[in-house]
């Protein structure tokens, strides 16, 4: 009998592993929490109170927020692309001043919320800014009607501010594909004349349009789910209609509806992304597969290839980053750390060190569940799990408000009944449902992170555990954990980071009278005073470059 065939024995036979109850738990709890939001959403659209005022918003509210936001994710999903892309080829294929240091540098601008870069460029592009401000004393211009200047407070802006935030997630994608192209195949096509134009257009760009489709459909979600750039740059998009007819016309049954429209957007995404994918999937060598030789470039192609790669890093992370320095130490902003600012870094802390332990804890169980388990509906609850990502913050904040705060009165009524004392809104009110946002939303950054760990960790292994005796916690406990360890603990720390980013759920599931770092930026920004919020900003941005520079080495290590 063959080694494959006693392996298969042994998975179908009764002393084969099956995931403990604890990890289908886990697994049923991931795809349930994901789930509510969606029927309670659906539920709340669909009430008698929402008929009458369907009618209004889709003649008044959905078509205009609907074309602002389709221009929003074509020119933002265009111009990632093209950043992204280009600069993905030329680290990868060409050698020039400058290249080592611009490979990793170009993750920086992930490290930037776009509310905070677009709260910057306005600062800087604005009248009072240091561009036109030092513009009027060369000329003598006294104001606009002296000379144009372009205004970023428009969809243009906000296009290019976002698209030079979010162009990493592309990027980081293609970068990994390209470095991992067969040397033979770039080399033999090279020996046959083809020039790099050749190359990219016939080889290269058609092996990496998987890899496209992923990183761009990432980096429109998080478009999608913009509040703060978008309501400040003047773009009526879905995410912030949701946000006014909730907050500023006290209508949740309108905001679930366009919450809905807007969930129809996300699938439609995804299948785009499905679609431009296809079933394409290409297969590297056996044997570890020769980097590909990259070209020298020398002259003036090498000069216009290191500015190209140093651009976007200029504006998207370099730029934003010494302006926020600038300001709190031109404004001695540091006197700002007093007990208030300290109470929002704290509950910034708390909230997110919360979400991401809970949200670490079930990514390995479900992980877990999903290797050990040979049940067809295993894959399909960790699927179901990790859609949450696709859903905007302000869309999960809409769906959990009504079924969280059914349970919180529920519980005030019998707390009152039975013991005479009434213990007020225990989710909504103590920050709960907010990290219960953060876990539905983040969940995927975990899964993803625990399987990426598990799947160095030959089959094998577990194969031949299980035929010595071994039962399931022990090799998760022995084996596992060891291995994945760096891989979880990189998932955890993104998801932090990515919490205290977060600022649609965080505005909208807050307890009252309790701020963070992101919504005390929003606070300044709103007033139009963000400079005094340029502390808070930086805390943020200082928070995600260590994960950024994580992502950069685990992304040159691939390549």
């Amino acid at each position: 009998m063959s080694l494959s065939t006693s392996l298969s024995d042994i998975r179908r036979s009764p002393l084969a592993w099956r995931p403990s109850t604890r990890l289908v738990f886990a697994s049923l709890l991931g795809a349930g929490l994901v789930a509510l939001p969606v029927l309670a959403l659906g539920y709340t659209a669909l009430s008698s109170q929402a008929a009458s005022i369907w009618p209004h918003l889709a003649a008044n509210v959905i078509p205009a927020a609907l074309a602002d936001t389709g221009r929003l994710l074509l020119g933002v999903g265009l111009l990632c692309a093209l950043i992204g892309v280009g600069t993905a080829w030329l680290v990868t294929q060409f050698e020039f001043p400058g290249r080592r240091s611009l490979e990793w540098l170009l993750v920086l601008p992930l490290a930037l919320p776009t509310y905070i870069t677009a709260y910057v460029y306005v600062e800087i592009l604005g009248f009072q800014g240091p561009l036109q401000t030092g513009l009027r004393a060369l000329t003598g211009w006294q104001s606009l009607r002296d000379y144009w200047f372009p205004d970023p407070r428009n969809l243009p802006g906000a296009i290019c501010i976002m698209a030079i935030v979010l162009y990493p997630y592309v990027y980081l994608s293609v970068r990994a594909l390209f470095g991992l192209q067969a040397a033979a195949i770039v080399e033999s096509a090279r020996t046959l004349g083809a020039t790099p134009a050749t190359l990219f257009w016939r080889i290269g760009l058609p092996m990496a349009r998987p890899a496209l489709a992923a990183g761009l459909t990432l980096a429109l979600l998080e478009t999608l789910n913009d509040i703060g750039a978008s309501e400040y740059l003047g773009v009526r998009s879905l995410t912030l209609s949701i946000y006014t007819t909730w907050v500023n016309r006290n209508s949740l049954a309108g905001a679930a509806q366009i919450a809905c429209v807007m969930l129809l957007l996300v699938v439609a995404l995804m299948l785009i992304e499905a679609r431009l994918r296809g079933q394409r999937r290409f297969s590297l060598p056996v044997r570890q597969p020769r980097a590909v030789g990259r070209v020298p470039l020398s002259g003036g192609r090498a000069l216009a290839a290191t500015l190209a790669c140093a651009l976007p890093v200029v504006l998207g992370a370099l730029l934003p980053i010494g302006f926020l320095v600038g300001e709190v130490l031109r404004r001695d902003l540091w006197l700002q750390l007093d007990a208030g600012l300290l109470r929002s870094l704290v509950h910034a802390l708390l909230f997110s060190g919360l979400a991401a332990g809970i949200v670490v804890a079930l990514g390995v169980g479900i992980a877990a569940a999903r290797r050990q388990g040979r049940e067809p509906w295993l894959p399909a609850l960790s699927r179901l799990a990790s859609l949450g990502y696709a859903v905007p913050g302000t869309v999960l904040a809409l769906g959990l408000l009504v079924p969280l705060a059914a349970l919180d009165n529920i519980v005030a009524n019998a707390a009152q009944r039975w013991l005479g004392v009434n213990p007020g809104l225990l989710l909504i009110g103590t920050g709960a449902a907010l990290v219960l946002a953060y876990v539905v939303r983040f969940l995927a950054i975990a899964i993803s992170g625990v399987e990426s760990g598990l799947s160095r960790i030959s089959p094998r292994i577990d194969d031949a555990a299980r035929t010595l005796g071994a039962s399931a916690p022990e090799v998760i406990r022995q084996m596992h954990w060891p291995l994945a360890r760096p891989a979880v603990a990189a998932a955890a720390l993104l998801v932090f980071v990515d919490c205290l980013k977060e600022l649609p759920a965080t505005l909208l599931l807050r307890p009252l009278n309790v701020e963070t770092l992101a919504t005390t930026v929003y606070g300044h920004a709103s007033r139009g005073a963000f400079e005094d919020g340029a502390l808070a900003g930086l805390l943020i941005v200082l928070a995600g470059l260590y994960p950024a520079f994580r992502l950069a080495r685990a992304g040159g290590r691939a390549a």
